[in-house]
């Protein structure tokens, strides 16, 4: 329930977007001289389509036609002096033209059209500038013999062994500058994972021949000896040594100093790590080649334990001696053995105000073995001050969390199942938390978890969550007058779900695919898979020992029922790069839960819930659903009416279902470069889907968890089409380096609690957007005291998915 309160955000109007970017009465060429112009267009005439495209990127970056609202956001703050912020006017400068003429044809020539030529010329009209570069390719220059000479014997069989890495200069292809760079840069690298250290991409070089005949290049690549030798030296690592600063990166005073092996030695001024928390995720070996990829793995995985904020890459001295031997020297500063985060929000709404309220603590380097130590708490708190509260200023609602989480680096079990750490540092997370939510007038809920979790990487792109014991006990107590209602309703699922004492036992697994590419914009496919299975040992054993049963008929183990479920979820995402910093997203996010055996419904916490700024979001958290679920069904409408308190009492309700289904489609690109020291992107979206309760077979009143009470909450498949939610809405993502701040303003397009064509309230109801009418008047009457908004707003940390 963690999500809860973030419904209560500050509630804008798309108007004040509109109040910083007033686009529709600014001029472009606005304040510019009269003998200036404005470049607005680039034209590439005579070339390839093939290299058209990139040669606008040669065109110098003062000559790109400016981006329309990076343009607005220059002109708004300049009047305050602030200039670096959004992009300045692209003013034609003819000197600038002339140099971006002169890189466009180096670039051509590049691509194998050695004899081609480009021509600029200058179209003005009412002061905005069309740039036209027209190219006169000539032939295309092909490879006709590629050819070697490389004077030490032992590097050309290490060239002739390496077929791979020679792969973009091939005979008959065309001739490329940029495909000899790529080949020259992957030849250095494969030297310097074969033990040549001294080895420098300088020693490579390319001779080009076009004087046999037109559209004919002959190319002979040439490897040189270092200077006065015959060979290059192959080098071994030797002896390492391993110093370790204290926090302030000093070393002073008595250093831990322990000679661990024949090859390493560690010296800790810090004094608070043991010499294996750095030897094991050292992956150069004495008497191994030196290897580039073995020194950077061993940084990247001491970087990854996340107790070192400093590690650089090693430094080596080659010995006096001619045996061309490396001792390797690592420096590392630890980050400070204890830390505290407090993060801190205020929350108002309609007459309600709140807080949020964070702290993380963090020791690290316990027990000397990097262990780290989280405490995390979490309050957050909602006031009411309206009609319907209790007492005036009153809690309307409290959701408290804390969490104990013991980090070791490896895995602690006797299956030595991920050793560490070649493609990732696995961790063993032992943790305890304790969740407590009350919501005046209606339900207090309190949940206990603890677990024991390892996470690895199988590849670079695959990682493994593995939780082999998870004990869950959660116990609810609903208030008796909120029952009263709910039961005189019908609506037994949530008297006998949210305000029940039940426990289980479990275990969750997790495989993710290409997590490490999120960050990128290549073209790739993003999954997670979740599998949570519960209650099947104690369903074992309470028939193994004849256990008593509860008034539901569930077996029930030291006095409380327990839950047996299984639930899964997938997440699947492609990602399409549209070129530069433009990508397209497609998301399926879908899950199924099914109670068996000793359950008639899935744990409260286990449910699915949707709305919030992660799926739908132009629905507020755990609102959306299920099916076509109307809050309208709570009772007669009406300010006045007899039922008005006890539906007051359920407007924040949480909706949940057993099978979830969301669709995301989101176009993302970048507004600007430097937007107050940011980096500001925009995207445009859409989201689709709901949540769905399953139908029991047992269709019986006195069953508490029968269908039947919300029967168009139920999954059909017959009537998906009309169950289904639509959103649709623009975001800005504030992009700080260290963290992306988020705002996504989503607009209902399609919203199920209605029938027919009210279904499409964007197009039915548009003229009600930013206007009362009789849609959202009726709307209030009989969805007391809930009222319809078109648009919602929401803030967050990191990408939405």
């Amino acid at each position: 329930m963690k999500a809860f309160l973030a419904r209560y955000n500050f509630r804008l109007t798309i108007l004040s977007i509109f109040l910083v970017f007033t686009l529709s009465n600014c001029s472009l060429t606005r304040r510019l001289k009269p003998d200036q112009a404005l470049v607005r267009k680039i034209t590439i005439k005579g070339m390839d389509k093939e290299f058209a495209l990139n040669a606008v990127n040669y065109v110098d970056k003062e000559q790109q036609p400016n981006n329309v609202i990076n343009l607005e956001i220059y002109y708004l703050f300049s009047k305050n002096g602030k200039k670096d912020i959004g992009e300045p006017p692209a003013i034609l400068d003819s000197g600038l033209v002339e140099f971006s003429r002169f890189q466009i044809e180096k670039y051509i020539q590049n691509k194998g059209y050695l004899k081609a030529r480009v021509t600029d010329s200058i179209s003005i009209k009412k002061k905005k500038a069309e740039l036209i570069f027209t190219t006169v390719e000539g032939p295309m220059f092909r490879v006709r013999n590629f050819t070697d000479s490389i004077a030490d014997k032992k590097v050309e069989a290490l060239y002739k062994t390496s077929p791979g890495i020679f792969s973009n200069v091939v005979r008959g292809k065309r001739f490329d500058t940029d495909s000899l760079s790529a080949d020259r840069d992957a030849f250095y690298l494969q030297m310097k994972r074969n033990g040549y250290y001294d080895f420098y991409r300088q020693y490579i070089s390319f001779n080009s021949d076009t004087t046999f005949n037109k559209g004919i290049v002959d190319v002979k690549m040439i490897i040189n000896n270092p200077d006065g030798k015959s060979a290059h030296p192959i080098y071994k690592i030797n002896n390492t040594l391993i110093t370790i600063a204290q926090s302030n990166g000093k070393t002073p005073g008595k250093a831990d100093t322990i000679q661990v092996d024949s090859q390493f030695r560690f010296v800790d001024f810090s004094h608070k790590f043991k010499p294996h928390v750095v030897t094991d995720y050292i992956f150069q070996k004495k008497g191994q080649v030196y290897n580039i990829d073995n020194q950077n793995l061993t940084t990247n995985r001491l970087s990854e334990l996340n107790v070192f904020k400093n590690v650089p890459n090693p430094t080596y001295v080659k010995l006096a001696d001619s045996s061309n031997r490396l001792d390797t020297k690592i420096d590392i500063v630890p980050l400070k053995k204890m830390s505290d985060r407090v993060e801190g929000e205020f929350l108002f709404a309609a007459g309600q105000y709140g807080y949020n309220i964070g702290n993380t603590f963090t020791e690290r380097d316990l027990f000397k073995d990097a262990a780290i130590l989280q405490i995390k708490l979490n309050e957050s708190i909602l006031f009411n001050t309206g009609a319907n509260a209790a007492t005036e200023g009153s809690i309307e609602n409290q959701d408290f969390s804390a969490g104990v989480s013991l980090i070791f680096p490896g895995i602690i079990s006797p299956f030595n199942f991920a050793k560490p750490g070649k493609y990732g540092v696995p961790h063993t997370t032992f943790s305890t938390n304790y969740t407590l939510f009350y919501q005046s007038q209606l339900v207090k809920r309190q949940s206990f978890i603890n677990s024991i979790t390892y996470d690895f990487f199988e590849t670079p792109d695959k990682e493994h969550l593995i939780t082999p014991i998870d004990v869950e006990f959660t116990k609810g107590v609903i208030d008796p007058a909120a029952a009263a209602t709910l039961r005189s309703q019908d609506r037994y699922a949530y008297i006998d779900l949210i305000g029940r004492t039940v426990f289980t036992t479990g275990s969750q697994y997790s495989y993710i695919l290409n997590a490490n590419k999120l960050n990128t914009y290549r073209d790739f496919i993003y999954f997670r898979g979740n599998l949570d299975i519960g209650g099947n040992t104690l369903w074992a054993l309470s028939h193994l020992i004849h256990s008593a049963k509860d008034s539901l008929g569930e077996h029930t183990l030291f006095g409380y029922p327990f839950a047996q479920y299984s639930k899964t979820e997938v997440d699947l995402r492609l990602y399409k790069s549209l070129g530069g910093e433009k990508q397209l997203i497609f998301r399926v996010d879908a899950g199924l839960g099914v109670p068996y055996g000793n359950s008639t419904a899935m744990i409260f916490e286990k449910e699915f819930y949707a709305g919030g700024s992660n799926d739908m979001r132009a629905w507020l958290p755990r609102t959306l659903g299920p099916g076509q679920f109307n809050r309208a069904s709570y009772g007669p409408g009406g300010d006045s009416s007899a039922a008005s308190n006890d539906r007051a009492k359920f407007q924040y309700l949480d909706q949940f279902g057993e099978i979830k289904l969301v669709t995301n489609t989101e176009f993302r690109y970048k507004l600007s470069d430097n937007f107050f020291g940011s980096i500001l992107r925009g995207a445009l979206f859409m989201d689709a889907g709901n949540i769905w309760r399953l139908s029991n077979v047992k269709e019986d009143p006195a069953n508490p968890f029968s269908a039947i009470e919300n029967p168009n909450g139920l999954f059909n498949l017959v009537k998906l089409p009309q169950s289904i939610a639509m959103d649709i809405g623009t975001g800005l993502r504030f992009d700080l380096g260290f963290f992306v701040f988020r705002l996504d303003a989503a607009l209902k397009f399609k919203d199920p609690e209605f029938n027919g064509s009210d279904q499409w309230v964007l197009i039915e109801h548009f003229n009600e957007l930013f206007h009362s009418g009789s849609f959202k008047s009726n709307y209030a009457f009989t969805n007391y005291p809930n009222t319809y908004n078109f648009l919602q707003l929401n803030f967050g940390i990191g990408m939405p998915f």
